[in-house]
C-alpha cells in the first residue's frame, strides 16, 4: 500500500459514514435557517467544510490514540498504529485540511469565523476526553453538531435559541449511534481503561440508546413545528422512529457486528429526517 492510500485511510476516505453523520444535521439546520431556500454557495462551503474537518478530526484522533489502538482488534492496523506513517505526517495532514477548511469560510461573516475556531478546538480535543470523561460521546455530539449553530450564524449573523436546541438534539443522536459504535469495542476498552458511554451505561446501554433516540426526535419535532413544518416533516420523523426501533432489534443482544451495522445504518436515520425537512419546505 503506497503513501497516498495510507493517507486516504488515515482520513477515512474509505469510510464516509462519519462525514454524512455530520452533514445531515447541518443540512437540516441550513434548511430551517434559510426557510427552505439555502444559498448554494453556503451549501458548497458547509458540505466541503464538513468533509475537511471530519477528515482532519480522524487524523488527530489516530495521532492521539496511536498507543491505544494497537490493543483494540478493530483499530490495530490503522496507519499510524501499524507504523506505516508517522505521527508528524498525521498532524501535518490535519493542519493542511484545517487551513483549507478555514479558507472556505473567509467570505463569511465574523461570527461564523469565530465559531469555526471553537469548532476546531472541539474537534482537536475530543480524542483526549475519553481518557477521563465518563461519557465522551456527549462531547463528540457537540463537536459533530457544531455545524448547526454555524449554519445559523452564516445565514443570520446570530445564533437563535432554536439552533442551540437543535444542537442539544444532535448530542442525543450522537450519544445513541456512538454508544452503538462503542459497544463493538467494549471488551478491549475495559482492558485498556478507555472510558466510553457503552461502559458507563453498563447493562442499561440499550435502554439509554433508545431514550436518546426518542429525545433526539422529540427535540427535532419541536424545532421543526416551531418553524411551521408539518406533514412531510412529521412523516420523515415517523420513518426515523421506525429505523430507531429497527436499531433496537440489532443491538438488543449486544452482538458487536450487529451493533456496528446499527451504527452505520444511522446514515439512513439522519437522511430521512433531512428529507422530511427539505420536502416540507419544497412542497408547501
Amino acid at each position: 500500500m503506497n503513501k497516498l492510500q495510507l493517507y486516504f485511510r488515515l482520513i477515512r476516505l474509505d469510510k464516509p459514514i462519519g462525514t454524512v453523520l455530520l452533514l445531515w444535521p447541518t443540512l437540516s439546520a441550513m434548511w430551517m435557517a434559510s426557510n427552505g431556500v439555502p444559498d448554494w454557495h453556503l451549501l458548497l462551503i458547509f458540505t466541503l467544510g464538513t468533509f475537511l474537518m471530519r477528515s482532519a478530526g480522524c487524523a488527530i484522533n489516530d495521532y492521539a490514540d496511536q498507543d491505544i489502538d494497537k490493543f483494540v482488534k478493530r483499530t490495530a492496523q490503522r496507519p499510524i498504529t501499524s507504523g506505516r506513517i508517522s505521527g508528524k505526517e498525521a498532524l501535518a495532514i490535519a493542519a493542511i485540511l484545517t487551513i483549507i477548511a478555514f479558507c472556505l469560510i473567509l467570505p463569511l461573516n465574523a461570527l461564523t469565523k469565530q465559531m469555526s475556531v471553537a469548532a476546531v478546538i472541539l474537534a482537536g480535543s475530543y480524542p483526549y476526553f475519553k481518557r477521563f470523561f465518563a461519557i465522551p460521546q456527549a462531547y463528540l455530539g457537540i463537536a459533530f453538531g457544531f455545524g448547526i449553530p454555524m449554519a445559523f450564524a452564516a445565514i443570520h449573523n446570530q445564533v437563535p435559541p432554536l439552533a442551540w436546541l437543535l444542537l442539544i438534539g444532535n448530542v442525543f443522536w450522537t450519544l445513541a449511534y456512538d454508544t452503538e459504535y462503542a459497544m463493538c469495542d467494549r471488551e478491549d476498552d475495559l482492558k485498556i481503561g478507555i472510558k466510553t458511554s457503552a461502559i458507563t451505561f453498563g447493562r442499561y446501554d440499550v435502554a439509554i440508546i433508545m431514550l436518546c433516540y426518542t429525545l433526539h426526535l422529540a427535540i427535532v419535532l419541536v424545532c421543526g413545528w416551531q418553524q411551521g413544518l408539518r406533514f412531510w416533516f412529521v412523516g420523515g420523523l415517523a420513518v426515523a422512529a421506525g429505523l430507531a426501533i429497527y436499531h433496537y432489534t440489532l443491538i438488543r443482544n449486544r452482538d458487536p457486528a450487529a451493533c456496528l451495522y446499527a451504527f452505520r445504518h444511522n446514515n439512513w436515520l439522519g437522511g430521512v429526517v433531512f428529507a422530511g425537512v427539505a420536502l416540507d419546505y419544497a412542497l408547501r
